[in-house]
């Protein structure tokens, strides 16, 4: 048994070192190690994935069959997918982009307009993915930089920073947030309130609070005065309906007398699957436009974290997540402030360089034993895991998908942008919010 546990142990740090090293094939990576461990499994049955008593599956099919069936979390794929397209369809629709005129419109000065827009990418992040959402509401920053004759690149930082930020927010905000509502056994309303006790919603809202006053005081120099956009033509609100449906359904399948575990997969897959024959047939659109759209989501997330769902899920039933989280209640020795600043931070260095996706799926078994063994409430290391990971990514240019979407459209625009410039504005932000969100995080639920 031990011997097994170095060989999966091996086969994860591996591909992790090489989906750190060679960001663009990660998937390959991931595939190749959850298909080396479901043959480890195959051949060495009832020794990784061990297969009740009374199971009827042949002994050689149950690592195949197991993954597939119960280690691959579905109900996340399927939520993905769905939301995904309805964001895919949102963007076309140009209802964000009239709603940020508007915003524009009515503010009083330039820099409440900038935090507005800024706070409204936050808000749209919370139910769409951060890519997607940097992408709807980039233009707007770059036409109201070219109106104020201003550098857009910190424009362009903030967006990133504030979508990275909010899309921890709800079940639907961003992957990080689907894993962890997965493994916690938490639901749309959850996020909210938890057991009667304010959740991770109202922990981050205290970092858009934050992060909003820091913009707002870099930014008082952009100008005091009042402009005026031309407003944005919408093409149709039918994605922002069912954007809405997504939000209140998913609302609403939380109050249901019984549990399905793919209920809120397949309603939200289903409206992603309603939208695009919406597209295809009321936007008068081709086969080959609306399979145009179908590709450019983002595919390459859902396969890498299929694999990544496999070894994850091996290095847990192995007993190394049991292992390790009894190694770090051993240095926490039984102290619940030194565990909560650990998770934190680690979370927040780690997030800055490396993708927060297997990050998270690894340590959130390790962050409950760990509170487990102190005798905590599981919330309070899962929660500064989440807060640190998500929020950690904003720390450096490459932490995150959307900070390397901005930076690529600002060098598009002639500016280029190097590390030291992006900590100058992204560090900060990066520490107050997460201080912020952490102290309230520490009092609610300790």
């Amino acid at each position: 048994m031990e011997n097994i546990k170095w060989i999966i142990l091996g086969i994860a740090v591996l591909m992790y070192a090489l989906v750190i090293a060679f960001q663009n094939k990660k998937v390959w990576f991931t595939t190749g190690a959850a298909l080396a461990v479901i043959l480890l499994g195959t051949f060495l049955p009832d020794v990784i994935f061990k297969q009740a008593e009374n199971g009827s599956i042949p002994a050689h099919l149950y690592a195949l069959t197991h993954s597939l069936g119960q280690i691959i979390n579905w109900n996340v794929i399927m939520i993905y997918l769905g939301s995904m397209t309805i964001a895919a369809l949102f963007i076309y629709s140009k209802v964000p982009a009239r709603i940020a005129d508007g915003i524009v419109n009515s503010s009083k000065n330039t820099a409440l307009a900038i935090i507005a827009i800024l706070m409204m990418t936050g808000i749209i992040s919370i139910f769409v993915e951060n890519v997607a959402t940097v992408l709807v509401m980039a233009p707007i920053a770059l036409a109201l930089c070219t109106k104020l004759n201003m550098n857009p690149t910190y424009f362009m930082i903030g967006l990133a920073v504030m979508s990275n930020l909010e899309g921890t927010a709800t079940l639907v905000g961003d992957p990080p947030s689907m894993i962890f509502a997965s493994y916690a056994g938490y639901n749309f309303n959850d996020f909210f309130f938890h057991n009667g006790q304010f959740s991770i919603f109202w922990i981050i809202q205290m970092g858009l609070l934050a992060g909003s006053v820091y913009f707002y005081f870099f930014f008082t120099k952009a100008g005091k005065e009042k402009i005026q956009v031309e407003k944005t033509q919408v093409i149709s609100y039918f994605p922002f309906a069912l954007l809405l449906i997504m939000i209140f359904g998913l609302a609403a399948i939380s109050f249901l007398p019984f549990d399905f575990p793919y209920m809120s997969g397949l309603f939200v897959l289903a409206l992603g699957i309603a939208g695009i024959f919406w597209y295809l047939f009321n936007q008068k659109k081709t086969k080959e436009e609306t399979w145009t759209l179908i590709k450019e989501l983002d595919w390459e997330t859902i396969f890498f974290l299929l694999g990544i769902f496999v070894v994850v899920g091996a290095i847990q039933e192995i007993g190394l997540l049991d292992d390790f989280s009894v190694f770090l209640a051993n240095i926490c020795n039984g102290s619940k402030i030194k565990g909560f600043i650990i998770i934190l931070l680690v979370s927040v260095a780690i997030s800055g360089f490396v993708d927060n996706v297997p990050y998270i799926i690894a340590m959130l078994p390790v962050a409950s034993g760990m509170a487990t063994q102190m005798n905590l409430k599981p919330e309070l290391f899962m929660f500064a895991l989440l807060v640190g990971s998500c929020l950690g990514g904003n720390l450096t240019p490459f932490g995150a998908s959307a900070n390397v979407v901005a930076m690529g459209i600002v060098k598009k625009e002639g500016y280029p942008m190097n590390f030291l410039g992006w900590l100058k504005i992204a560090g900060p932000f990066t520490i107050i919010t997460t201080a912020s969100a952490a102290i309230l995080l520490w009092f609610l639920w300790t």
